[in-house]
């Protein structure tokens, strides 16, 4: 299996998924995406594992 790096697009959505759930984690203050922390950090690193895996993503 030969890994190819992520288009750039793909790589900035996972990384900001990344830092949502990352601040929702940490910042107890923000109500909106402090439930749902592990799925921005969870979809964040699929899509980045997503984006090695298939050429073109």
């Amino acid at each position: 299996m030969k890994l190819t790096l992520p288009k750039v697009i793909t790589f900035v959505i996972a990384v900001a998924l990344g830092v949502l759930g990352f601040i929702g984690h940490f910042a107890l203050s923000v109500s909106l995406i402090g439930p749902y922390n592990f799925w921005f950090m969870f979809v964040g690193w699929l899509l980045l594992i997503l984006g090695l895996l298939i050429k073109g993503l």
